[in-house]
């Protein structure tokens, strides 16, 4: 689970993120590994936010240039 996050995509992250999930939600997990997986999720949501936020930004940086050059 500590790969690399930059070689991941957005889509990976949010399967792991599902994976993680699936685990917590097992009843048969001890508190420590649910924990764990608590721990790893937020991670996990912190990271596809910031690459969410970094996506966003560029489809406005994108759009403001489309519209600049429209309007000349």
């Amino acid at each position: 689970m500590e790969e690399d996050k930059t070689t991941k995509t957005i889509e990976e992250i949010m399967e792991e993120l599902e994976s993680i999930i699936e685990k917590m939600e097992d009843r048969e997990s001890t508190l420590e590994e649910s924990f764990a997986g608590f721990e790893a999720g937020m991670k996990l949501v912190k990271e596809c936010s910031r690459r969410i936020d970094k996506v966003e930004k560029q489809i406005l940086v994108l759009s403001e240039e489309g519209m600049e050059e429209y309007e000349s």
